[in-house]
């Protein structure tokens, strides 16, 4: 996880480039989601943090946005919601 806070806009493109960052997260939220997404975009850089991968933004325990990762974000609830009924 890198706050975006910590990177120049010439690095975060490098990284991008370099498939170093591929997610975008909110912080605040605990959403993660695709570098394009329009809900993304809208945050604040305070806020904002940047994922490797998928991987990395789960041991962070960030979840998928329902906006443009509604797959994984159905296949999360769903899972989430069978895990609150075990309880």
């Amino acid at each position: 996880m890198i706050p975006h806070t910590e990177l120049m806009p010439a690095q975060i493109r490098k990284m991008i480039r370099n498939k170093n960052i591929t997610l975008a997260g909110n912080v605040r939220l605990k959403i993660y989601g695709l570098l394009n997404c329009a809900s993304g975009k809208r945050m604040k850089t305070s806020n904002r943090v940047f994922f490797s991968s998928v991987k990395d933004a789960h041991m962070n325990n960030f979840r998928p946005c329902g906006h443009c990762m509604s797959t994984e974000y159905k296949l999360w609830k769903n899972e989430f919601i069978q895990q609150r009924q075990q309880r």
